[in-house]
C-alpha cells in the first residue's frame, strides 16, 4: 500500500495557489503536488542588500536595485499603446522607468518627493537606458524578501504571468510553502555520506536553495542537493547493471568456428587496427560468459565499427544463433547492407536486407527464413521490430547510432527472443566522459581509438559568403584530377520551405557556374521519394555526377571513397556534433579530402566558436566536449524517454567533479553491499524506491 505523504498533496491546497492557478501550474511547468513544488528550483539569484547608483547602470544583462526619488509621472500614447513613463533620480543621475501594463495601480501607488527602492533589469532604448516593470517598494515600507539578502528567481511564462505566477508570484507562494513541509523533510543519504563528505542536512538544502541567507549557505544547499540528484541516477545504473550481470542469463557463446574463421582468414579486407583487436576480445569475452551483455562501442565516423560488429555476428551464426543489425535510416541500413554482403562475398552466408521499402514478396521470404533458421544476419530499420518479424534463436543485436531510436522501439527487439539477446549499442557521436556515466552508466564501454592505417587527416577550412568564387575554382580543380563533391545545406525542417529554398537556389546556382555537358550534378532532400533518392545517389556512386548537392540526408551511411571534397552551407547553424558526422563523409579513400564549412560574413559568438573548433581539430572526442559546453546535453540517449535523466540542478558540463564524487560513493558503496540490504542503508534504498517508482526499466535494452 503506498504511503501517502504531505509532499502527495495536491498543489491547488496549497495558500495563494487554488484551483485556477493549480491549473495552470500542471500544464505549464508539470507541478501537481506540493513535492514537484518545492524541487522547482531558481535559476538565478539577485543580491538585494547592494545598491547601485544611476550611472552605474550598464548594459551587462543583470539586475539593478537603486535608491531614489520620483521627480516625474506621465503618460505616453493612446489606448493600447499607452506607457507610463516616471523618472527616477539620485544625486549621480536619473534613469526612466517605463510600464506597458498595470498603470492604474502605478499611478495610484507612487508619489511624487517619495524616496523608492526600484530594482529591475535595465534596458538600452534611443541611447539611454530605462528600467521596463521594474518592482517598486517606498523606502520603509515593507521589509524586502524578509531581510533576505538574496532574492530568487524562477523561470515562468506567459500564461503563468498571467495569473499572477511570474518570478515574484512563485517566489510567494514558495514562502507559503516552506513553512508547511519544514520538520518533514527527511535525511535520503547516510551518515557515513553526509559526514565523508561534509554535506548540510537535506532540509537545510531545500530551504535555502530557495531563500538563502547569504551566498555561502547557497553554495553548499546547492552542492547538497546537486550531488543528491547525481548520486542516485549513479546509484540506480549501477545497481541495474549488478542485476542485470547476476540475473540476466545470456546465450553462452563458445565456439569460434567456421564461419568467423573463414572470414578471418580469406575475406578480412585489412589488417585489423590495435583499438579493433582490443574491442572485438572485450565483447568476445562478454559473449563468453552466460550473461546479458550490454555494451557500448564509440568509434568516429571509419574506424570500423561495422567491421568489428560483423566479427561478433559471425561468432553468433558460429554457435547456431541469429543476429541482426538494426539501424535508424534506411539510407544507413542499405549502407550496412551493402558493407557487409561485400565483406561476405563468397562465403555461402545468407544475408538481406528489411526495411520500409522491402517488396511485400521479399519480405515473405525474409519471415520464413528468419523463423526456420535458414536466414542467420539480417540488416534492417525499425522494420525489424514489427510484430511479425519472428526470429528462431536470435543471440545478438546490433544497434548503430542508438540515441535516435526511442526506448520502446528498441525493448521490441529485445524481446523478440526468451533469453534476451546479447546487445551492442554503436555510435559516431563520440561521448563526453560526464554523458557516458551519465547516460550509460548501466552499459560496458568499448572504444576505437585508432583509425586504420593510410587514411590520411581531412583539412579543414572556413570561407565566408564573400569567398565564393575562390571555393569555385577549388572545386573545379578538384573535378579535373577527377574527384568529386558533396555540397550539403542545412534542412532543419523539410516543411520549412526556406530552407528548402535555400537547397534549390544553391543548386540553380552551383548549376549556372558547372554548366552541362561538362559537368553533372545530382540532388537528394528529404522530400524525392526513396526511389528517387537512390537514383540520384547512385549516379554519384558511379561517378556519373561529379558534385552531390543535399541536405543531410546524407549525414550518415554514404561511403564513397573518390569523394574528397565537403562543402557545408551555413555551417554556423550546425551543431558540431552534426558537423564532424558530415566531415566524415569524406577522406573515405587514399587521397587527401577537405571539408570547407561556408558561413555568412557575420557570426555569433557560438557560431564562431564551432567554426574554430572544427578547424583546429579532427578529434571527436575534443569535438563532443566543445558541443557539450556550447549546447548542453540535448537529447542524446532518447531521455525524453529513458525516465532516467531528468535533471533539477545539476549540470553536466560544470558539475564533472561532484559526478565523479556521486559515482565513486555510488561504487565503493555497492562492493560493500550490492543490494542495499544493510540497515544503514536503508535510507538510500526508500529514497531509490521513491524515484524509481514511476520509472520504466529499460536498462537491459539502452
Amino acid at each position: 500500500m503506498k504511503t501517502v505523504t504531505i509532499f502527495d498533496t495536491p498543489i491547488e491546497y496549497l495558500k495563494g495557489v487554488g484551483p485556477v492557478r493549480a491549473d495552470i501550474l500542471k500544464k505549464e511547468l508539470k507541478i501537481f503536488t506540493f513535492n514537484h513544488l518545492l524541487h522547482y528550483f531558481p535559476f538565478r539569484y539577485v543580491d538585494r542588500s547592494k545598491f547601485y547608483k544611476v550611472t552605474e547602470v550598464n548594459n551587462d544583462s543583470t539586475y539593478f536595485q537603486i535608491k531614489g526619488k520620483i521627480i516625474d509621472m506621465h503618460k505616453v500614447g493612446q489606448g493600447r499603446s499607452q506607457r507610463l513613463v516616471a523618472t527616477l533620480w539620485d544625486e549621480t543621475g536619473n534613469i526612466e522607468l517605463v510600464w506597458f501594463k498595470g498603470i492604474k495601480w502605478i499611478v495610484d501607488k507612487i508619489k511624487s518627493d517619495k524616496e523608492y527602492i526600484v530594482f529591475g533589469k535595465p534596458n538600452y532604448f534611443n541611447g539611454r537606458y530605462n528600467i521596463p516593470h521594474p518592482e517598486i517598494e517606498e523606502v520603509g515600507a515593507t521589509k524586502i524578501d524578509l531581510g533576505e539578502q538574496l532574492q530568487p528567481f524562477y523561470f515562468s511564462t506567459e500564461k503563468l504571468k498571467s495569473k499572477g505566477l511570474d518570478s515574484k508570484g512563485i517566489s510567494k507562494i514558495m514562502k507559503n510553502l516552506m513553512p508547511v513541509i519544514q520538520g518533514h523533510l527527511n535525511e535520503t543519504l547516510t551518515p557515513e555520506i553526509i559526514n565523508n563528505l561534509k554535506l548540510i542536512t537535506r532540509e537545510d538544502a531545500l530551504i535555502n536553495i530557495h531563500f538563502p541567507k547569504n551566498q555561502q549557505i547557497l553554495q553548499r544547499a546547492s552542492a547538497r542537493l546537486k550531488f543528491e540528484e547525481l548520486f542516485f541516477i549513479q546509484l540506480t545504473l549501477l545497481e541495474l547493471k549488478i542485476i542485470r550481470t547476476e540475473k540476466v542469463k545470456g546465450h553462452i557463446f563458445s565456439v569460434v568456428g567456421t564461419y568467423f574463421n573463414d572470414f578471418y582468414h580469406k575475406n578480412l579486407p585489412f589488417e585489423l587496427t590495435g583499438a579493433q583487436k582490443k574491442v572485438t576480445k572485450e565483447i568476445r569475452a562478454d559473449l563468453g560468459l552466460g550473461k546479458q551483455m550490454n555494451r557500448l562501442l564509440q568509434g568516429d565516423v571509419g574506424s570500423g565499427k561495422t567491421l568489428v560488429a560483423l566479427m561478433n555476428m559471425l561468432i553468433a551464426v558460429d554457435n547456431g544463433y541469429q543476429a541482426c543489425m538494426m539501424a535508424p535510416t534506411e539510407i544507413l541500413s542499405v549502407q550496412h547492407f551493402n558493407s557487409i554482403s561485400k565483406f561476405l562475398q563468397g562465403l555461402n552466408i545468407n544475408v538481406r536486407l528489411l526495411t520500409g521499402s522491402t517488396k511485400t514478396a521479399e519480405r515473405k521470404i525474409i519471415h520464413e527464413e528468419l523463423l526456420n533458421g535458414e536466414l542467420p544476419l539480417l540488416v534492417g530499420t525499425h522494420a525489424l521490430i514489427e510484430d511479425k518479424v519472428k526470429f528462431k534463436n536470435l543471440g545478438l543485436v546490433v544497434i548503430d547510432e542508438q540515441h535516435r531510436f526511442g526506448v520502446a522501439q528498441r525493448a521490441k527487439l529485445w524481446r523478440k527472443n526468451i533469453i534476451p539477446p546479447h546487445i551492442l549499442v554503436m555510435t559516431a557521436t563520440p561521448i563526453p566522459r560526464t554523458l557516458a556515466m551519465t547516460f550509460y552508466g548501466d552499459l560496458d564501454v568499448s572504444v576505437i581509438d585508432e583509425m586504420p592505417p593510410g587514411r590520411k587527416p581531412i583539412k579543414t577550412v572556413h570561407f565566408y559568403d564573400k569567398d565564393r568564387l575562390k571555393v569555385f575554382g577549388f572545386m573545379k580543380k578538384q573535378i579535373k584530377e577527377g574527384r568529386q563533391i558533396y555540397v550539403v545545406y542545412p534542412l532543419i525542417n523539410e516543411s520549412e520551405k526556406l530552407d528548402l529554398k535555400d537547397l534549390m537556389d544553391g543548386y540553380e546556382s552551383i548549376s549556372r557556374e558547372f554548366p552541362l555537358p561538362k559537368y553533372a550534378i545530382s540532388m537528394v532532400h528529404g522530400q524525392l521519394s526513396s526511389k528517387e533518392k537512390d537514383y540520384e545517389m547512385q549516379r554519384f556512386v558511379k561517378g556519373e555526377t561529379q558534385i552531390m548537392v543535399a541536405t543531410t540526408v546524407i549525414e550518415v551511411g554514404v561511403d564513397i571513397p573518390n569523394a574528397t571534397v565537403m562543402i557545408i552551407e551555413n555551417a554556423e547553424r550546425f551543431g558540431l556534433s552534426q558537423l564532424h558526422q558530415l566531415r566524415g563523409r569524406v577522406g573515405r579513400g587514399g587521397s587527401q579530402s577537405f571539408c570547407i564549412l561556408m558561413t555568412k560574413d557575420k557570426l555569433t559568438n557560438d557560431g564562431w566558436q564551432r567554426i574554430k573548433t572544427m578547424v583546429s581539430t579532427t578529434d571527436g572526442f575534443i569535438i563532443s566536449e566543445a558541443d557539450l559546453r556550447l549546447r548542453g546535453p540535448g537529447d542524446l540517449r532518447g531521455t525524453q524517454q529513458s525516465g532516467i535523466i531528468d535533471l533539477k540542478i545539476a549540470d553536466l558540463i560544470k558539475d564533472e567533479k561532484i559526478l565523479q564524487y556521486a559515482r565513486t560513493t555510488a561504487i565503493k558503496l555497492l562492493k560493500k553491499d550490492p543490494h542495499l540490504n544493510n540497515k544503514e542503508n536503508r535510507v538510500l534504498r526508500k529514497q531509490l524506491a521513491y524515484l524509481n517508482k514511476n520509472r520504466i526499466d529499460w536498462s537491459r535494452i539502452s
